[in-house]
């Protein structure tokens, strides 16, 4: 009897707790991973160096792509806010999953077909539906009917617009403004192209949201509080 409970105690003692085979598959794998990463490094020169910089790489790819993405501004149609040479960093996802861009929102489109082979940032003066124009009594721009005073990102000097307009937004598309108004080519110039000036929204790359060089312009572009007031569309018109 002695024997025999013996030779249980030791069988039991032999086979492996569930912690056990849980850290022996964890260790297999971890093990597994780290043999395709040695092979990896040992295919391309320079090995394991080599493999971290195209993983770094693909990582900066993908974060430009779908994220977020520097660009650099090249005329002075947004002074002063934005001057030339600026780097500003541009959110490629605060216009997806539903969000639809707003008045005041400085953003980043391309111009293919609309206003040039290339890409411009201006800043979101009306969007589908808005009645915008220019010049109301005061000399100012009105959107659905309220005046917008733009005086804390305007270029000093400018006035809101040396050219009058009076135009309805189409669905789904923006009319933009350069703050530099004496020195912005922007949807005015195109009243009478096809198109009438207006960018469609599916044109808009993302929204401008730091200046991020030099060091010393390091800054957080927020909406200005001019639009706050101006009502919905639907109001302006009814």
């Amino acid at each position: 009897m002695d024997t025999e409970a013996q030779h249980v105690e030791r069988d039991r003692s032999s086979r492996p707790s569930v912690s056990e085979e849980i850290s022996d598959t964890e260790g297999s794998e971890g093990r597994s991973r780290s043999a395709l990463v040695q092979r990896l490094a040992d295919r391309l020169p320079g090995g394991r160096i080599t493999l971290t910089l195209l993983v770094c790489l693909l990582f900066l790819f993908l974060l430009g792509t779908f994220v977020v993405q520097p660009f650099e501004i090249p005329s002075s149609s947004m002074q002063p806010g934005l001057r030339i040479g600026d780097r500003v960093l541009v959110n490629k996802l605060a216009y997806r999953f539903g969000a639809e861009p707003q008045r005041g929102d400085v953003v980043v489109f391309d111009g293919t077909g609309y206003f040039g082979d290339a890409d411009y940032v201006k800043r979101v003066v009306g969007v589908g539906g808005d009645h915008v124009v220019c010049c109301d009594k005061e000399g100012r721009v009105a959107v659905n009917g309220r005046s917008v005073d733009e005086t804390a990102f305007l270029y000093a000097g400018d006035r809101p617009s040396g050219v009058p307009f009076d135009v309805v937004v189409p669905d789904g598309t923006l009319f933009l403004l350069g703050d530099h108004r004496d020195d912005s080519s922007d949807s005015r110039d195109r009243l009478g192209s096809p198109g009438g000036g207006m960018v469609p929204v599916e044109q808009v790359i993302g929204r401008a949201d730091w200046i991020a060089w030099p060091a010393g312009h390091w800054t957080r572009l927020e909406r200005p509080d001019a639009y706050a007031r101006v009502p919905a569309a639907d109001g302006a018109h009814g």
